[in-house]
């Protein structure tokens, strides 16, 4: 993960927490924006621990806003921050969101598949403050920190399918091979 670029909830909630009178827009791709009549229907506090292909475990911390555009369209214009904010201030009695999480927003329609992307920039034209959500990518551990398999090469060896030992197959042994032996259908279990 390169969290050089990502953006901390802290910081995310101290943008919002700057401008509440103005509208929260977001755009999900290029001239693409989530429909003024979205919700805010549920933030989610998500800690993820993995170990990645170089056998190192990581962890941290994403805070996930959910957006959802209704099928009918019943506002011309978005919420204002002060009503993200007081969405926010609601979930945070029930649940302390961790400020140094990860933000993605998550969100999808008809025309766009759901998915989880980042705000990046955040601007303020006119009346709107608008979140330029960018696309979440996958991506290699092993290769940025280097010789994680336990070579000193740059960790590639991790990541390429060709390098990566068959792992060995199991022989099952019958340990009651002298006892009955259940059977499916026989009713011994």
């Amino acid at each position: 993960m390169n969290t050089t670029t990502l953006m901390t909830w802290e910081s995310f909630k101290t943008k919002l927490q700057e401008n509440p009178e103005l509208t929260l827009q977001f755009q999900y791709a290029a001239d693409k924006w989530v429909d003024a009549s979205y919700h805010i229907t549920e933030i989610k506090q998500a800690p993820i621990v993995s170990v990645d292909c170089g056998g190192v475990m990581n962890s941290w911390t994403e805070i996930i806003v959910q957006l959802w555009e209704p099928s009918e369209k019943d506002s011309e214009r978005a919420m204002q921050v002060k009503k993200a904010l007081a969405i926010v201030e609601l979930v945070e009695k029930s649940l302390p969101l961790n400020p140094l999480g990860i933000v993605k927003i998550e969100f999808g329609n008809s025309e766009f598949d759901t998915r989880q992307m980042y705000p990046g920039e955040i601007s303020i034209a006119g009346e709107d403050l608008i979140v330029n959500l960018i696309p979440d990518a996958t991506q290699c551990k092993a290769i940025n920190r280097g010789g994680s398999c336990g070579t000193d090469d740059k960790g590639e060896e991790c990541c390429n399918p060709t390098t990566v030992t068959e792992k060995p197959k199991i022989q099952l042994i019958n340990f009651a091979s002298d006892a009955e032996v259940c059977t499916p259908g026989s009713g011994c279990c």
